[in-house]
């Protein structure tokens, strides 16, 4: 259930904002069916939000199955399942300075996470090997290659701003998850699998990376360039008066 006056972010642009019944629909629809193994009626509750942002505007679409018994249709039971329609994953919106094929493997990733969890944990493990290549600048030919190339910068204090020693020990927890996706276990018997949750916890630590890694550095950049151009302002000004005011004289 969506809650009015609640705190919602709006999954395409990221703007935060509060609902108001205007902006918001949800309702069930019980479907009338016999014959259902679960000896009840299948109920579906479509919600429907627009977002706020006048620069936005965009649906967010989601259906919730529940279930009601026979003449008792005002009770639904459930949700035993919920599917996202618009926007069609949980991808948060990124900014364009992150180069567009990590992008689009992090929107994979999101995309398939419940549908395959274990392909989803996969893509987040090459999109964390794109991001050391082009952040941290280490390209070699295996992935536990280069975190030990990026441990080793880490601890001799060459690593690039944001990357944290902790922050490599949960890229390598990633390959390891990722590798039960990409490698079959000698004994094809083994299953090893991982669920949604596990797969949306990789996802969250390339969110974090976006944010610590790329984010960051723009921002700061951004304001250094600004301070400097500032202070360039201030010089010129300075020797404008200077020259205004003329040669001194005795």
């Amino acid at each position: 259930m969506v809650g009015i006056g609640a705190n919602w972010e709006c999954p395409y642009c990221g703007h935060a904002q509060v609902l108001d019944d205007n902006r918001v629909s949800q309702r069930w629809h019980v479907q009338y069916v016999k014959g259902w193994a679960e000896q009840a009626y299948p109920s579906i509750e479509i919600v429907c939000i627009v977002c706020a942002n006048n620069d936005c505007r965009k649906l967010t679409m989601k259906a919730v199955l529940g279930r009601v018994d026979p003449g008792r249709e005002k009770e639904v039971h459930g949700p035993f399942d919920r599917w996202s329609l618009l926007p069609p994953s949980t991808a948060k919106p990124q900014p364009d300075y992150i180069p567009k094929p990590i992008r689009d493997d992090y929107d994979e990733a999101c995309a398939i996470r419940d549908l395959s969890p274990k392909a989803s944990a996969t893509i987040t493990r090459r999109c964390l090997q794109g991001m050391i290549r082009d952040f941290c600048g280490i390209k070699q030919n295996r992935l536990i290659d280069e975190i030990n190339e990026l441990r080793k910068r880490v601890e001799a204090g060459k690593a690039p701003p944001g990357v944290q020693p902790d922050t490599v020990v949960a890229i390598d927890n990633v390959r390891k998850i990722g590798n039960i996706g990409a490698h079959m276990e000698a004994d094809i018997n083994v299953i090893v699998d991982v669920d949604p949750d596990e797969a949306q916890t990789l996802i969250e630590l390339v969110e974090t990376l976006f944010s610590e890694w790329y984010v960051a550095t723009h921002v700061r950049r951004e304001r250094l360039d600004h301070l400097k151009s500032i202070a360039d302002q201030k010089e010129q000004k300075k020797k404008g008066t200077a020259i205004a005011a003329g040669p001194k004289t005795e």
